[in-house]
């Protein structure tokens, strides 16, 4: 679970214990729930504990509630090293809790925001596991329905882990009172689709019933925000920003930034299609798509490299390979020098 952000101040939290689970501190709270570090006396680990808000509405409460047990319900049929691992769900003295894997690191938005780019081989791979996680998580019959930077947890500068499964389809979820059989995945609360319209897929902006490729499309959106610096679509107002998402195809990210190899822009514009049939079919093609071209770009580094003993005999080297390897050095040391700087910030 993801430790607070730097605007929140952890402080003593008012409960001492959930559950068998003691309370350490508060880590931080939002307008939904709160979030205390705990610790498991019986196996003897941290745990990240998620409750509701106290300050809700018995009408909000039970809504989130009901959240609260179908993100544990879904979250509990996976077992990725990419997804974020739910050890416990119940409810206490009329509180529902969920205890969860404790995670160091921070939100890929909240470093997005920051202003960091990621280089296209690293944006590569990050989004290469999250899809590996989708693909599981797909196998199982859970649809996330909310992939975006905000629900993807870096630990450390490239292992990722998908959070938040709140709104998330699973064969074991608790309906909602007024849900639509027919249209069992299309969330509304009172006239607020759930969900993050920056990252939403077209059918899921227009209010349509949505499955496993919904997924496959937010993942792209997030992979462009990733290998370019902005989203693929932008508007203060979020009617605006539906229907750009409902019809408007953005720039390929290779012709936003040309630096972009135009595979991995292919990559992201098949998952961003606009009809969910031209998509990948599954989030694991997805996936050994971004393998194969990793597979590619390591192949042509090796071949890149620039023998010793041509150095050593002061041998002349082409002016566009040694461009390159100047490059991808000084891509290394930036990276580098970002994963120390973000460590000594949260530490």
């Amino acid at each position: 679970m993801p430790t607070p952000s730097a605007s929140l101040t952890p402080s003593s939290p008012a409960l001492t214990r959930i559950g068998r689970f003691y309370i350490t501190r508060e880590l931080g709270r939002g307008n939904v729930g709160c979030v205390y570090l705990g610790h498991d006396p019986v196996i003897g680990r941290d745990i990240a504990i998620k409750t509701c808000h106290p300050r809700m509405t018995p009408a909000e409460r039970c809504r989130h509630e009901r959240q609260f047990i179908n993100e544990a319900r879904a979250a509990g049929l996976l077992s990725h090293p990419n997804i974020v691992t739910v050890y416990d769900a119940s409810v206490e003295q009329g509180m529902a809790y969920i205890a969860m894997e404790y995670l160091r690191g921070r939100e890929l938005d909240k470093i997005l925001d920051s202003g960091h780019r990621y280089a296209p081989d690293d944006a590569a791979a990050i989004v290469w596991r999250i899809a590996d996680a989708l693909n599981h998580a797909h196998e199982r019959k859970v649809i996330h329905r909310d992939v975006k930077p905000a629900n993807i947890f870096m630990v450390g500068d490239d292992q990722p882990k998908l959070v938040d499964f709140g709104i998330a389809r699973a064969p074991n979820r608790v309906a909602e009172k007024d849900a639509n059989p027919d249209n069992p995945v299309t969330i509304m609360v009172g006239n607020r689709r759930l969900g993050t319209p920056n990252y939403m897929s077209p059918e899921q902006a227009l209010g349509k019933p949505v499955d496993a490729r919904t997924d496959i499309y937010s993942l792209g959106a997030v992979m462009y925000e990733m290998l370019v610096g902005r989203k693929p679509f932008q508007s203060e107002n979020a009617d605006k920003l539906l229907q750009q998402v409902a019809s408007k195809v953005p720039p390929a990210p290779h012709e936003v930034d040309p630096s972009v190899p135009p595979a991995l822009s292919e990559i992201v514009m098949k998952a961003m299609r606009k009809r969910p049939e031209k998509r990948y079919e599954t989030a694991g093609k997805m996936a050994l798509d971004i393998k194969r071209f990793l597979v590619r770009q390591r192949r042509a580094r090796r071949r890149m490299k620039i023998p010793v003993a041509a150095l050593d005999r002061n041998q002349p080297v082409g002016l566009p390979l040694l461009r390159s390897k100047l490059f991808w050095a000084g891509s290394s040391a930036l990276a580098a020098a970002a994963a120390v700087a973000a460590a000594f910030l949260m530490d």
